[in-house]
């Protein structure tokens, strides 16, 4: 059984929102837990704000970007820091359902190895955000459940929870930005890992500027998309559905 939760957060110029993104974290998650911070550059306006929480409460670290700057290289920084146990990821700007977090850390201790957030499922909803985006991305999350079969309906959201072990266990290739989340689940749906949803409510950022670049990004959600039609209907492929 996990007793903690690892929560990684990657900022930038987040200092408008970091103190209620962790007052929020505070008040809605009872399941203990640390709070990992991870920028890119000393001049962040985050980081001054987080070293001030950091002296009242022991469970936040400030790690430094490992990898390069960008929200994906953030993450595989937090990946790689955390050396045991479960990680959840959570965006700065208030978007993501922090209430949801005790009900997925559950899902994990009765077996799952990845629990993923929902805003396509029943009971789970989007609030706000440019339409195209929402389109797109429920358009893919849904046909991949089922088309593929692949147990969440929001492939493409990035609030998930992973085992630390499944993480190690999984090759990541991911060069962009959020669809790290959507690659990590199609490869561990075809190594055969166990995966349950949630239904979550995703909110527009209300400060701050945001970091998604549907444009840019899109070919990235793109290549595990088809990678994943190709891999259902059995053509051999050579990307990383292997260690």
């Amino acid at each position: 059984m996990y007793k903690f939760v690892n929560i990684v957060i990657p900022v930038y110029n987040e200092g408008e929102n970091i103190r209620n993104i962790l007052n929020e974290i505070e008040s809605e998650v009872e399941t203990p837990h640390n709070i990992f911070m991870i920028y890119d550059f000393d001049e962040d306006n985050t980081v001054p704000v987080a070293r001030v929480l950091m002296r009242k409460h022991k469970n936040i670290y400030l790690l430094k970007n490992e990898y390069g700057e960008g929200a994906l290289n953030a993450i595989l920084t937090g990946f790689e820091r955390i050396e045991e146990g479960v990680i959840l990821v959570v965006m700065a700007d208030l978007s993501d359902d922090i209430g949801k977090v005790d009900e997925m850390f559950k899902k994990i201790n009765e077996g799952f190895d990845i629990v993923c957030g929902s805003r396509y499922m029943k009971g789970g909803k989007q609030i706000g955000g440019p339409k195209i985006k929402k389109i797109l991305s429920k358009l893919a999350g849904v046909s991949l459940h089922y088309l593929i079969g692949i147990p969440t309906h929001d492939a493409t959201n990035s609030f998930k929870m992973y085992t630390k072990r499944i993480l190690d266990n999984i090759r990541i290739e991911s060069n962009g930005g959020f669809e790290l989340g959507m690659e990590i689940v199609i490869k561990a749906f075809f190594k055969g890992c166990k995966i349950a949803e949630i239904p979550s409510i995703w909110k527009e950022r209300s400060a701050g500027a945001s970091r998604f670049k549907l444009w840019k990004w899109l070919p990235k959600y793109m290549k595990w998309y088809l990678l994943a039609i190709k891999a259902r209907l059995g053509i051999n492929i050579k990307s990383g559905y292997e260690q």
